[in-house]
């Protein structure tokens, strides 16, 4: 239920915002509305406004099917106009007022993200702090020198002016946009427990894999933030709750070899089972129990399971501990500024992602329909107001985005048409105009079907 009621309500707000841009900016323009309409198919509710404005009598819907909605304005293309109302008419309007009605609804959406994303900012919200767990094995980030325990204060790029590193999320964001530039960045960070920094640099030019696929994070080898290596729940009857473990245990040693974080326990216990010299009885580890003075000494022995055509090893305990936190809240003039710095960002990675689809450089696999939108409109939901709310952000960056493109049924369309309007000094022809709105829905309608796909074979996995 909380799935569909977020879903719902992020279709609502955003479809509502959009058509709105183009209703406010058409009735500004002296443009005649002829019905406002969130969703499709057979009305629901529809009304008229008791005092509507001069010139207008717009009758407002709400549809049955929820994906969508429109602006109906007067036209002389759609029928017969009276003489009285050809002023109001669309088509009758400059070409100025024209691209400010149609490029109204998309930027509503782009504003509607700098403004959330600005109030996250101003409101503060607790985040991870920025302390690295051990790197992947050969990744950039551990021939770096980066170590588990790092703790990443300020950061640069080719020898710029540092720059303050908030949280985890901050610089993982700072690091996704600086390899999509590629070059060399440095890192200045602290050793766990200590004060002394050290600078490590990253050059991104030996990095191989796209910066949009998960690969390239994988090659990066940053695994997430430093947990202790602290067992949580234990699975009844399972590897760790036989052998002896108990939640809250802190492990130190594995056969000996010291375990630096929860990253690098699960690592180990993983990679158990593999290889060639493979213990053929149990491991020994060496646990801190709280409330008991020593170090206790504990035989597991690791199950073998296979996923994804790979044999790892398995104990039946959730791992590690919540991260430390830290709050982040900025000033005004920084909250917009970030705001507007992370729209920027998030419309043009969209960007580049669509047009790599495109050519071919990226998978469709990228594409999401409304299964995977309304899953996770849920999960962001359930993580608290925050999180929901960024969600609602990036998906309006998207719908904005997308719209923006030079497909023709789509307002980039249109704008595509009025570009071609002001350089010839004259409009389109209806012949192509059609034919491009035909090749335009095929386009959008082939889109659909395959994000569509994707949900279903997501699901299909998933489940």
């Amino acid at each position: 239920m909380v799935t569909l009621l977020a879903f719902l309500f992020t279709l609502g707000i955003l479809i509502t915002l959009h058509e709105y841009g183009h209703y406010r900016v058409a009735v500004a323009c002296g443009v005649k509305v002829l019905r406002f309409s969130i969703g499709f198919g057979r009305p629901i509710f529809s009304w008229r406004s008791a005092r509507p404005r001069p010139g207008q009598d717009t009758e407002f819907v709400i549809g049955l099917i929820p994906l969508g909605g429109y602006v109906q304005m007067l036209d002389e293309s759609d029928g017969e106009v009276a003489a009285a109302d050809l002023p109001r008419a669309f088509n009758r309007q400059p070409l100025r007022s024209r691209v400010a009605i149609v490029a109204a609804g998309p930027l509503a959406n782009l504003v509607l993200a700098i403004v959330l994303l600005s109030s996250l900012a101003w409101w503060g919200q607790w985040e991870t702090k920025a302390i690295l767990a051990m790197p992947a094995a050969d990744s950039l980030a551990q021939r770096a020198g980066l170590q588990s325990g790092d703790q990443v204060m300020r950061v640069a790029r080719d020898g710029g002016d540092p720059r303050e590193i908030l949280s985890y999320e901050d610089l993982r964001w700072w690091l996704l946009h600086q390899g999509q530039e590629g070059g060399q960045v440095s890192l200045e960070v602290s050793a766990r427990g200590t004060q002394e920094t050290r600078e490590v640099a990253l050059d991104f030019a030996q990095m191989t894999q796209p910066v949009d696929e998960p690969a390239w994070w994988r090659e990066l080898g940053l695994q997430g933030p430093w947990t202790a290596p602290i067992l949580g729940e234990l699975v009844a009857g399972g590897v760790a709750q036989q052998a002896g473990l108990r939640r809250g245990d802190q492990i130190l040693k594995i056969q000996g070899r010291t375990v630096q974080d929860a990253q690098h326990l699960r690592t180990l216990i993983r990679q158990s089972v593999q290889g060639e010299g493979v213990a053929e009885g149990p491991l020994v580890w060496e646990v801190s129990r709280r409330g008991q003075f020593g170090v206790l000494l504990i035989e597991v022995q690791p199950r073998r399971v296979e996923v994804e055509g790979q044999v790892i090893g398995r104990v039946d305990a959730m791992i590690g501990e919540a991260p430390a936190k830290v709050w982040v809240q900025q000033g005004f003039v920084d909250g917009w500024a970030k705001g507007l710095q992370r729209t920027w960002e998030l419309s043009w990675l969209t960007l580049r992602t669509l047009g790599k689809i495109l050519i071919g450089e990226a998978s469709v696999r990228h594409l999401s329909g409304p299964l995977t939108m309304a899953e996770y409109a849920g999960k962001s939901a359930q993580l608290g107001l925050a999180a929901f709310l960024n969600y609602l952000a990036l998906v309006s960056i998207s719908l904005g985005v997308l719209n923006l493109l030079p497909i023709p049924v789509l307002d980039g369309g249109h704008l595509m048409y009025y570009l071609w309007e002001g350089l010839t000094r004259r409009r389109p022809s209806l012949a192509w105009t059609g034919w491009l709105q035909r090749l335009g829905t095929a386009f959008v309608l082939l889109l659909m079907l395959i994000a569509m796909r994707n949900d279903l074979l997501r699901w299909l996995e998933g489940g």
